[in-house]
């Protein structure tokens, strides 16, 4: 799943999201989603969540259900 869809997105799932910062080279962070930050249910570059560790970023890749 790539993560536009906010339906697909869980507190507790593992993904990797891209943050800010990484956007231009497009790098992967790995965590476990905390809380979802974006209220439409889609969003073309990805639901923005906040992990575990306090990092936030757009979802790219969902790794369990």
């Amino acid at each position: 799943m790539n993560g536009q869809n906010r339906s697909d997105i869980k507190p507790g799932l593992e993904v990797e999201i891209v943050l800010k910062q990484d956007q231009r080279t497009g790098k992967l962070t790995r965590g476990i989603v905390k809380d979802i930050l974006t209220n439409s249910p889609h969003h073309p570059h990805g639901i923005k969540v906040r992990l575990q560790d306090g990092q936030v970023g757009r979802v790219k890749i969902i790794h369990s259900t």
